[in-house]
Order: C-alpha cells, then structure tokens, then sequence
C-alpha cells in the first residue's frame, strides 16, 4: 500500500516530517506516540513486508511478561512493568481480547530454589504487582498437571496476540493523520542539502524497487535487521550488532488444549537473555512448549534450510558472538540436540508438566529473536542512538520484554527525541 501526505505542515519539499522505517510494534508505536504528541506532524511508516509486524512481533509467545526476571533500575525491568500496566489499558480501550491468565516460575530441583529466590526478589524490587512464593500444593492447586518444589505466581502476566496490538497502533496512526507503506524494502538512506539555499537538509530515503522517500526526520526501528538499517546512512556505530537467534516451540493437539491453563516458565539461567523452554497458551488457540535457542544461518532464518552466506559469516566472524559461544559451547549442543531429537525436548518438558506425551504434540513452529552483540558478547539491554544528530535515530535493540514494553519504550523515543530538539522546526 502506498502512501498518502498532509502537506498542511512542515517542510513541502519532502514527503514526511517523520519517517518510522520499520512496521513491526514498536516501529506503530513510535509512530503512533509521535502523533499522539504531534499531531500536526506529516508521519509515515515503511515496512519491507506485505503486513506489519510479521517477524518478532508475531513469532513470539504472546506473553505480556510482569517484569520480575530483569536487573533493578534497567530500562528492561522499568519499562516492563509500566508497559504492561499500558498494555492492559490499551488493549482494554481499544478492544483487544487478551487473558490474564498469570504465570508459575517453577523449581523442579533443589539446585534451582537459589535462582527462583533471586527473580523473586527482583521481582518485588522492579515493583512488579502481586507476587507470591507458593509451595508444591499451591502450584496443583494453580495448575493441577504441574509438578515443582516451589514457584513464583505472577497473577498479572498474561497474553495477548502482539500482531494484533501492532496493526492497531497502525490504525491510531491512520486516524492521526499518518501513513503506513507496506512492500518498502529501504535499501539506504542519504542526507542532502534541502534546495532552499538556507543550508538545510533532508533524509531521502531508497527502496529496492526505486522508489524514494524525502523527509526531514528519520526514526529508525528494524528488528532483526536494526543494525544494518541504522549503518545504512543512518550515523549507526559498528556495534550492537544483531545475532539471529531461531526458537521452536512445539504444537498441542486441539483436543488436548486443557493440558495447561496457565503459563509455565522454568527458574532462568542468568547468563542468557533467554527464559528457557515453556507451557504457553495463546490467543491463537494453541499451547506453544518451548522456545529453544540456537544459531540461525539468516536473519529471518525459521529453519535450518534457510541459510543466506553472508549473513552466516557475518553473524560467525563477530568476536561478541565467538566469546559467547566458546564460553557456552555445551550449552549451545544440548540445545541442538533437543532441536533435533523430540524425546529430548519432551524430557525436559515433562519435568514441569509430568503427564505430557507424544501423542499430545501436533507439529512445531518457529520465530527468530534478535539479540544484539558487543565486543564483550550478549548485550542484554534495550538501546537508542542518535544516529545523526537532527536528523536520525535509531531503535537499535528491542529484545524481550520489547512487545510487553512497545509503548513504554514509544515514549522513551520521543522523549529522547524532544530531549535533542529532533522535531524543532518541523
């Protein structure tokens, strides 16, 4: 779908005042956030796929997460607690169907109690609302399949269909004024002189079918590929840089969807940004077990046939990912193994949820995270840059809790931007 502008405001010899490249949700977010305080602003959003947000935003599990699992005073922890409290409101007045349906954080070994002690009380120090520690008969009386020693109950976690959250935040924009461009690839971005002979300039922005964009400003929000958006004329730095990460969940039969009723997440290992193999029901009608984690060959990577070279090298020649992984290499096999063998996965499934079979399982599905990389390794922090002052910023890490966060981490953008005069004289 192309574009459409107001030209009632803001500079007539470009398209936009604000170009958002990215429609995932929290590229709508942005946009949206942007209009809500300046609705006199000419905004669009340009996205490379025929639908908004088609990657992160609608292979995940559709968790509204409370906000216990991350360090006290990060934005990641902050910004998950209030953006799940604007999550419900919005989703509550724009008529979203969602569940709170709460979540178990369950510890099925001794060795595991420490851990679950440890989110728990980060938990209450993020502030998040209504945790509890419960016993071995509090987590049957919750879920009478589960099986643990001990668990954290986080009543106010519960899910959503994020896909439908995203292309809603797009209809606000619609409504605001704004444009969504669908089917725009944005190959790179250059900044000239405006034509008016005061000096000014302007973002022109270029697809891979020849199209091209002016605009005054440029917000960039590229999921997956953030890093190269943001290198691509952007003023981006050399580093993060994005790692592709594939996670398959396997499928409950239609007939079995009673088998859980809640979330069921295992005590995290604190070395990686991921939550670890869990018993998610959806929107969607489905219970989702898993995601595991492991390399994948392309960015947009859903299995393992899917392999582009140079993405791979580039992805396996950064020192970030190569300390990770010569540090975590065990990790890393036993996390293929179980991608590859079944009985592997359900052993580790049937841990928290005993009476799960094979005879329960439908298929399997997948989504690729992105997760960004330093010379140091894994960088587990939400990050914006100013790419080229005035002029661009960029989104260049929004990992999980980044869906439960959309709208929080919407107004830490514009406020940045404010903070650096982005929108004066637009």
């Amino acid at each position: 779908m192309m574009f459409s502008t107001n030209h009632a405001a803001g500079n007539t010899k470009t398209d936009l005042d604000v170009a958002v490249i990215g429609g995932g949700i929290v590229g709508c977010a942005t946009a949206r956030e942007m209009l809500e305080r300046y609705p006199n602003l000419r905004v669009g959003i340009f996205e490379k796929e025929t639908q908004l947000g088609m990657h992160q935003t609608r292979n995940n599990s559709g968790v509204i997460h409370a906000g216990m699992y991350y360090k006290p005073g990060s934005m990641k922890a902050r910004f998950c607690v209030a953006g799940a409290k604007k999550m419900y409101e919005y989703c509550e007045s724009r008529g979203i169907p969602y569940k709170k349906n709460g979540k178990l954080i369950m510890a099925v070994k001794d060795y595991e109690l420490k851990g679950l002690q440890t989110v728990y009380e980060r938990g209450i120090e993020n502030g998040v609302p209504g945790l509890e520690m419960i016993s071995s008969e509090g987590i049957r009386e919750i879920e009478p399949n589960a099986r643990g020693i001990k668990a954290i109950w986080s009543p106010e976690t519960g899910i959503v269909d994020f896909q439908k959250v995203c292309h809603t935040y797009a209809q606000d924009v619609k409504k605001g004024g704004g444009s969504v461009s669908t089917g725009f690839k944005m190959t790179k971005m250059e900044i000239v002189r405006d034509g008016t002979g005061d000096g000014s300039e302007i973002v022109t922005i270029f697809s891979d079918d020849g199209r091209k964009i002016k605009a005054n400003r440029v917000i960039t929000c590229g999921g997956l590929y953030s890093d190269h958006v943001a290198k691509s004329g952007g003023g981006g730095a050399a580093d993060p840089q994005i790692t592709p990460f594939r996670g398959a969940w396997l499928t409950v039969k239609k007939e079995y969807l009673d088998l859980v009723n809640t979330n069921i997440y295992p005590v995290p290992d604190p070395r990686f940004p991921f939550l670890g193999v869990h018993f998610t029901p959806t929107m969607r009608d489905e219970i989702l077990l898993g995601p595991n984690a492991t390399l994948a060959f392309q960015r947009e990577g859903y299995n393992y046939r899917d392999v582009n070279l140079r993405e791979l090298f580039e992805t396996i020649t950064h020192p970030g990912l190569q300390k990770t992984m010569a540090q975590h290499i065990t990790t890393g096999a036993k996390e293929m193994f179980r991608d590859f063998f079944l009985s592997a996965n359900l052993a580790r499934l049937q841990q928290y949820v005993p009476c799960l079979e094979r005879k329960h399982i439908e298929g399997w599905k997948s989504g690729v995270r992105a997760i960004a990389v330093n010379q140091e390794g894994i960088l587990d922090e939400f990050v914006i840059e100013e790419g080229v002052p005035g002029r661009i910023i960029n989104v260049r890490n929004a990992p999980s809790p980044a869906c439960t966060a959309s709208l929080q981490i919407a107004e830490e953008v514009i406020t940045r931007a404010d903070d650096v005069n982005f929108f004066q004289g637009l």
